[in-house]
């Protein structure tokens, strides 16, 4: 065989050695795609009872509720239309959690309609400042930052 055709053989041969790692690698992770949904997209075109999915919105004012437990915790996240989707989560709530707040519920939908979670993300908006420096000025906290990073160099 001549150079030219065995370069030839050996192109083709990892275009096709390269396509079948992407579909490979595709076909084993089509079950790990978790989807994500609004409250109204699931109000009016629900997952299939157990899918594991997220759930993105605003806890709803007024909404939260703690079993006797202490654990259990009941909730409904809202969107941009008045649909509520009931969630019902057992667990630590994250710091941030709180009414009016941004909520991403990771879990699945129950035949009952509530949305069981396994995880909650509580997002925060840009105004976000961590409890260690509450109350400071732009001042101290810099002189706070620069004193914690003096031993690290």
């Amino acid at each position: 065989m001549k150079a030219k055709h065995q370069r030839l053989v050996l192109v083709i041969i990892a275009l096709v050695a390269i396509v079948g790692a992407g579909l490979l690698a595709a076909w084993s992770l089509r079950n790990q795609a978790n989807y994500f949904y609004l409250p109204e997209q699931m109000a009016s075109e629900p997952p299939a009872v157990g899918q594991a999915v997220r759930l993105g919105g605003m806890v709803q004012a007024g909404s939260i509720k703690t079993e006797a437990d202490g654990v259990t915790v009941n909730f409904m996240v809202t969107g941009n239309t008045a649909d509520a989707i009931s969630v019902r989560y057992s667990g630590i709530l994250p710091d941030l959690f709180v009414e009016n707040s941004g909520v991403v519920a990771e879990g699945s939908l129950r035949p009952d309609g509530v949305f069981l979670a396994t995880n909650l993300l509580a997002k925060h908006d840009e105004n976000y400042v961590p409890r260690e420096l509450e109350g400071m000025g732009t001042q101290q906290a810099a002189k706070m930052a620069a004193d914690t990073t003096v031993g690290l160099n």
